[in-house]
C-alpha cells in the first residue's frame, strides 16, 4: 500500500484524474447539519445504577461482536507486512537501553499488558501474520499494529486499579517513539560501520547471538506456547519460524533495515518541513499522540527524494500542512457517521474524523490502517471495526456525580453547547479561533488522488471481498443501503467541506482529555476557563483529576508509575492551546464558550460532561 499510494497517486491522477474532476461532481458534495431539534441526554436520577447499564452494556456489546473485537484489538493491520517477530522480540536482549526488560516489553512505547488478554505473545496492540496467514507454516511471521494500540486505553482507578477503556484513547501510545528507538539499536548495532553490506553483517550476527541464547533456555520464548482457535503456537511452531528466519536471514535483516530507514528518514522530513521549532523534540513522538498522514506522506517524501515521484506531480501526495493530533476515541461511531439526503446523492450530517475529510467509517479505518506505512494491509480488519464500532458504547464516568449540580449543568449545556455538540453534525467551524492546520493537510489534487486510491481494486473496490465470521462480505460496495460503485468521490471529500473541525459528540467526554484537536488543554475546567490553561503540563499520566476531569497533569503530582511527559503548548503552532476561548454566534444566538466570568456556572456544567 506504502508504494501504490506513493507512486501510483501520481499515476491515477495523471491518467483520468483531471476527467474525472470534470466529471465526478466533487465540488458538488457537503456535509450540512442534521434537521430537526438537538435532544439533549438527561442526568440519571442513580449515578451508581447507571454506571452498572452502562459497564453491562458493553460487556455484552463485545461479547456479541467478540470476532469482530478480536480483529480489532489484536490482529495485525497487514497480512504480509511489518517487523520480524523474532526480531521484535530480540530488541531488548539487542538495546535493553532503549526497550527495558523482558516484562517491560514495549512498555517504553506505551504498548501494556492487558490482564483480559492471556498467554498473548505480544503486549496489547500488536499482532503477528501468523493469526491470519492461510498457510501456517509458510514463511515468517510479521509484527504490526493492531487498531487496539491507539484504541483501547487505561485509566487508573481507586487502590491502584486498571480500567480498560475498549474503544478509547491509549494515551502513551507513541509510534514514532517505537520508529526511533529501532534506528537507535540498528545504530547501536552498526558499531559505526557505514557499509551497507557490513552492516547487515553485524545485526545478523548480533541477532544469531541472542536468537540461539534465549531458544536454547526456553523453546516458547517468542510464542509463550499460545493458542489461537485451533492453531498451535507451540514449540514445534516455534521451532519451524526460527528455522525460516535463520534460512532467509540476510534477506530479511537488509529489507528491514531498509524499510525502517526509510519510514523514519521519512519521517525526519516531514518534521523538518513542518515542525522546525520542535523537530528534535517531536523526532522521538508524542505518547497518545500521531500525525494525520506521517508515515504515508514520509514514504512519498522518500519516493520523491528517490526521483519516484516527479517534483511537478509532489503536492497529490505530500501534505499541505502540519498535521499533529490527539488519537481519537473510536465508541459510539453511529453519533459522528454521516446519513444519506433524501435522493441518496450526498452524504450529510455527520463527519467522521477531526475535520470529516473521510466520512465513510470503511474508509476513515483503512486510512488509519494506511498510514502505518505498509505496501499491504488487511481490509478485513477494517470491516471488522466498523461491525465493532459503530453501537460500541461510551463507557460512565467511573467516579462520583453529584446530580444536582450537574442537572443544573444540563441547562446550561443545552443553552450553550448541544446546538454544536449534537449527535451527526456535519457542519464544520473554523470560527472558534483553533489552529487550522490539522483541517488543511489535504488539498484538492490530493483529495482527487485519495479518490481513486483508496477505491481501486488495491485498497477497496466496490467489488473487494473480506471474510466476515465465515460470511464473504463486500465491505466497501455500499453505505446504508446505498451503492457505492461508481461513487468514489465518497472516499474523501473536498478540502471546501471540511476547512474547519467537527464539534465532535461527546460520548465519554470524561475519558477524552486531553481536549483540542492537539491535545493542548488537559482538563474540561481548563476547557471552559482558557484564562487558567496552562502554558505546560504532564501528559500520559493514567491517573485521574476528578475535580477538574482530566488525566493528573501537573508536574507538582507526578504519577508514581513512571509515566508522563511535559507537553509544551508554546513552542509550535501545531501544540498551541489556542481556541474555543470566545463566545460564538450560531443558531441566532450568542453560545458561551468563555466562562472565566462564572466559575460556578463552570463547575455545573463540567458535573454535566461528566454523564455523558
Amino acid at each position: 500500500m506504502k508504494k501504490f499510494v506513493a507512486t501510483g497517486i501520481a499515476l491515477l491522477f495523471l491518467g483520468s484524474g483531471f476527467l474525472y474532476f470534470l466529471k465526478s461532481g466533487l465540488l458538488e458534495t457537503e456535509l450540512a447539519s442534521p434537521d430537526g431539534p438537538p435532544v439533549v441526554q438527561q442526568v440519571p436520577d442513580d449515578w451508581e445504577n447507571e454506571k452498572l447499564i452502562r459497564a453491562s452494556a458493553i460487556k455484552d456489546h463485545i461479547f456479541k461482536h467478540s470476532e469482530n473485537y478480536e480483529h480489532f484489538a489484536n490482529f495485525p493491520v497487514s497480512k504480509t507486512d511489518g517487523i520480524p517477530l523474532i526480531f521484535l522480540k530480540l530488541l531488548p536482549k539487542l538495546a535493553p537501553e532503549f526497550w527495558g526488560q523482558d516484562d517491560e516489553f514495549l512498555s517504553v512505547i506505551g504498548l501494556f499488558n492487558d490482564e483480559r488478554l492471556k498467554g498473548f505473545p505480544l503486549p496489547r496492540g500488536m499482532g503477528f501474520t501468523g493469526m491470519v496467514r492461510s498457510d501456517e507454516n509458510g514463511s515468517i511471521d510479521k509484527a504490526s499494529f493492531s487498531c487496539g494500540a491507539c484504541h483501547i486505553g487505561r485509566v487508573r482507578l481507586n487502590e491502584n486499579r486498571i480500567m480498560y477503556l475498549d474503544g478509547g484513547i491509549n494515551t502513551q501510545f507513541n509510534v514514532i517513539g517505537y520508529r526511533s528507538r529501532i534506528v537507535q539499536t540498528l545504530a547501536k548495532l552498526y558499531q559505526g560501520e557505514e557499509d551497507p553490506e557490513s552492516r547487515t553483517d553485524l545485526v545478523v550476527n548480533a541477532l544469531l547471538q541472542k536468537l540461539d541464547t534465549v531458544h536454547e533456555e526456553n523453546p516458547n520464548f517468542f510464542y509463550n506456547n499460545y493458542q489461537l482457535d485451533d492453531r498451535k503456537f507451540d514449540k514445534d511452531y516455534e521451532a519451524n519460524q526460527v528455522l525460516l528466519f535463520k534460512k532467509n536471514i540476510y534477506q530479511i535483516v537488509s529489507e528491514s533495515i531498509a524499510h525502517q530507514h526509510d519510514v523514519y528518514d521519512g519521517w525526519l522530513v516531514i518534521a523538518d518541513k513542518f515542525y522546525p521549532e520542535i523537530k528534535d523534540r517531536i523526532s522521538s513522538g508524542f505518547g497518545g499522540m500521531e500525525d494525520a498522514i506521517a508515515f504515508n506522506a514520509a514514504s512519498a517524501y522518500q519516493a520523491l527524494n528517490r526521483g519516484s515521484i516527479s517534483k511537478i506531480f509532489a503536492p497529490l501526495v505530500l501534505p499541505q500542512s502540519h498535521g499533529l493530533t490527539d488519537i481519537m476515541v473510536v465508541w459510539d461511531q453511529d453519533k459522528r457517521d454521516p446519513r444519506w439526503d433524501e435522493k441518496n446523492e450526498r452524504l450529510i450530517n455527520g463527519g467522521g474524523q477531526w475535520n470529516g475529510h473521510i466520512p465513510l467509517p470503511i474508509y476513515k479505518n483503512i486510512a488509519a490502517q494506511v498510514t502505518i506505512g505498509f505496501d499491504d494491509i488487511d481490509v478485513s480488519v477494517s470491516a471488522h471495526a466498523e461491525r465493532l464500532l459503530q453501537f460500541l458504547p461510551a463507557p460512565a464516568y467511573p467516579f462520583d456525580i453529584d446530580v444536582d449540580l450537574a442537572r443544573k449543568g444540563q441547562n446550561l449545556f443545552e443553552d450553550n453547547c448541544l446546538v454544536c455538540h449534537r449527535s451527526n453534525n456535519g457542519k464544520v467551524y473554523d470560527n472558534i479561533g483553533t489552529d487550522l492546520g490539522r483541517a488543511k493537510i489535504t488539498g484538492t489534487l490530493t483529495t482527487i488522488a485519495a479518490q481513486g486510491a483508496f477505491t481501486s481494486s488495491k485498497v477497496c473496490s466496490p467489488e473487494t471481498v473480506v471474510e466476515l465470521a465465515g460470511e464473504k462480505v463486500k465491505p466497501c460496495s455500499e453505505y446504508r443501503g446505498v451503492s457505492l460503485l461508481n461513487n468514489s468521490r465518497q472516499a474523501m471529500l473536498p478540502p471546501r467541506v471540511h476547512d474547519g473541525y467537527n464539534a465532535l459528540p461527546l460520548s465519554g467526554l470524561w475519558a477524552q482529555a486531553p481536549f483540542l484537536h492537539n491535545g493542548s488543554v488537559p482538563t474540561l475546567f481548563h476547557m471552559l476557563v482558557p484564562s487558567q490553561r496552562p502554558k505546560d503540563f504532564v501528559k500520559g499520566l493514567l491517573d485521574y483529576d476528578k475535580k477538574l476531569v482530566g488525566y493528573k497533569w501537573t508536574a507538582e503530582n507526578p504519577s508514581e508509575n513512571n509515566e508522563g511527559y511535559i507537553y509544551d503548548v508554546t513552542v509550535s503552532p501545531a501544540t498551541s492551546n489556542i481556541g474555543h476561548d470566545r463566545d460564538i454566534f450560531e443558531d441566532g444566538k450568542i453560545r458561551k464558550l468563555n466562562w472565566d466570568d462564572d466559575i460556578d456556572g463552570a463547575m455545573a456544567l463540567i458535573e454535566y460532561l461528566k454523564t455523558l
